[in-house]
C-alpha cells in the first residue's frame, strides 16, 4: 500500500469540482459569502450553496462576526489544500 501525505491539487479539483476547489483554496483566510461572491464574480446565492455543501462535508467551519457569517477551512479542508 502506498499513501501520500499531500493530495494532488488536480485530484482535489476533480473530486470537488473547480468552483468548490477554488472556494476551498480561498478560505485559508475567513471570508463571508458576499466577499467570496464579489471575488469570484458570481451570485451570493451560488456561493452559499457551495459553502453549505462543503460545510456539511466537514471541509469548512463558520463563525458569526457581528452581522456577518465568516467561513474558513476546517482541519480536513486544510489537509486537502496542502500541496
Amino acid at each position: 500500500w502506498s499513501t501520500s501525505d499531500h493530495p494532488d491539487a488536480g485530484s482535489v479539483r476533480d473530486l470537488l469540482g473547480a468552483t468548490r476547489a477554488a472556494l476551498l483554496d480561498a478560505l485559508g483566510e475567513p471570508a463571508s459569502s458576499t466577499d467570496l461572491a464579489l471575488r469570484f464574480g458570481v451570485s451570493t446565492s451560488a456561493v452559499n450553496q457551495h459553502l453549505r455543501v462543503m460545510e456539511r462535508g466537514g471541509l469548512l467551519n463558520r463563525s458569526r462576526y457581528g452581522r456577518a457569517v465568516l467561513y474558513y477551512r476546517s482541519a480536513v479542508g486544510d489537509a486537502l489544500t496542502r500541496t
